[in-house]
């Protein structure tokens, strides 16, 4: 029998030693073409593109955020600045207080002469009242400046009988200005009540009254004039008669001020 001969570079094949299978790809897990080639990337690594609509709205978010930011250093600002502000007006009245010792002026009312009080008539009234008031400056060295736009009012408890006004003038330091002023009000009606009350008060030599008066100043501190402040000042008085020879019982004066 003749023998098979094999080529020298192929392998004899026989059922002792098949002949090698071709390399297979897993049906799960394609082979990659020629030229191609696949990169694993963490998922935490991976950036994304958003889509337009919300490229804009982050964009609109990021605007609020800045103008946010921008507010609250605006905010914080102001608020140094008041801070600093209020520190430094509180040295500057601590100083001044410290250096000239400002004291309160004091006020007192002296005289009245009333008129114009006919209780026996249902006729409406016309008081009049004459008031010497009297104001102490007591100060060293400051001094005080009675603008005009005064005003004085004479109340019998809720009733308001006349008002005036006082003269405006300078009063220097350490100085007691008397100053007369004429109130008057007209077509006054009181219930019968209250000319009752008028009327037992008189008898008994004891009528009270109440006199407010509200003054705008500027106080001189050296060379220097603050802006307008009002005095206000708050007198119970009692007088004996209603007449203009009465004669004051009693008094007592409240003094304030308001700065602004």
């Amino acid at each position: 029998m003749a023998e098979r001969v094999h080529s020298a570079d192929s392998p004899p094949t026989s059922a002792e030693h098949p002949a090698p299978k071709a390399a297979t790809s897993s049906p799960d897990k394609p082979a990659p073409q020629p030229g191609t080639y696949v990169i694993q990337i963490p998922k935490d690594q991976i950036y994304r593109v958003p889509p337009p609509e919300n490229a804009l709205r982050y964009e609109h978010l990021s605007k609020r955020k800045d103008r946010r930011s921008s507010c609250r250093g605006c905010c914080r600002c102001l608020l140094i600045t008041v801070i600093v502000l209020l520190l430094a007006a509180a040295i500057a009245a601590a100083v001044i207080y410290f250096v000239f010792k400002p004291e309160s002026p004091n006020y007192s009312v002296e005289k009245v002469a009333i008129k114009g009080f006919n209780l026996t008539s249902s006729s409406p009234l016309s008081p009049e009242f004459d008031v010497t008031v009297r104001a102490h400056n007591p100060n060293d060295k400051i001094g005080i400046y009675y603008e005009k736009g005064s005003s004085v009012g004479v109340y019998y408890e809720d009733n308001k009988l006349c008002n005036g006004a006082l003269p405006s003038f300078y009063q220097p330091t350490n100085n007691v200005t008397v100053l007369e002023t004429a109130l008057k009000g007209s077509a006054i009606e009181l219930t019968n009540s209250a000319l009752r009350a008028l009327s037992d008060q008189q008898n008994k030599g004891a009528v009270p009254f109440s006199l407010k008066l509200r003054a705008p100043v500027k106080i001189k501190v050296g060379s220097v004039k603050t802006w307008k402040i009002t005095v206000k000042v708050t007198c119970k008085i009692t007088v004996d008669r209603l007449t203009a020879a009465s004669r004051i019982v009693s008094k007592d004066c409240d003094y304030g001020v308001d700065l602004w």
